[in-house]
């Protein structure tokens, strides 16, 4: 009878692990996620160094005040598309296979979604920005809301980078982030 009971037992166990996502293969489960998120990743990011580059490049000076507005719009309409991009990424994906993954999947597309509205505002600004008048103001102000959207795409991906979900992501070539890439675009 104890070996029945046991047995019995044994079974419910597997049953239960197995319902909670705790069997064996949760971390291939991660993997295979991780690694749909982060394929769609590198480009995004790629793209996101692209108008990183674009802006230092045109804001070094020696351009013309119109050079910067439409170099600086077309750049942040470049980042806004990224975010957006990255935001549908993880709605496709579905929630992360771990322990409070829809809530995670839920912040994450909130976050990225929200950065990519702040950044089509921002192109809003800058092709509103008057060449003729307090030009080099108006870029100051437009810096300032840059440096927030960095620190909140920050945010986004720190809260990806923590627990079995960041040892997935760091072992998925498309999220290693690349030598000497910027955070957010520098205005």
């Amino acid at each position: 009878m104890n070996k029945k009971l046991a047995a019995a037992l044994s079974g419910c166990a597997a049953l239960v692990l197995a319902l909670t996502g705790c069997s064996d293969d949760s971390g291939k489960k991660t993997d295979d996620w991780t690694k749909k998120i982060c394929d769609d990743m590198q480009t995004q990011v790629k793209k996101i160094q692209e108008a990183n580059t674009s802006l230092a490049k045109v804001n070094r000076g020696g351009n013309s005040p119109q050079e910067v507005k439409k170099a600086d719009a077309a750049a942040f309409q470049k980042v806004s598309d990224a975010y957006g991009s990255l935001a549908n990424s993880f709605k496709d994906a579905g929630a992360p296979p771990v322990d409070g993954g829809e809530k995670t999947q839920k912040d994450v597309v909130a976050e990225l979604e929200g950065l990519s509205k702040g950044y089509a505002d921002l192109k809003k600004q800058a092709e509103k920005l008057n060449p003729d008048k307090g030009f080099d103001k108006g870029l100051e102000g437009i810096a300032a809301k840059v440096g927030e959207l960095g620190k909140g795409g920050a945010k986004a991906f720190d809260k990806l980078g923590k627990g079995e979900l960041g040892k997935s992501m760091a072992g998925q070539e498309g999220c290693k982030k690349p030598t000497g890439a910027p955070s957010a675009p520098a205005s």
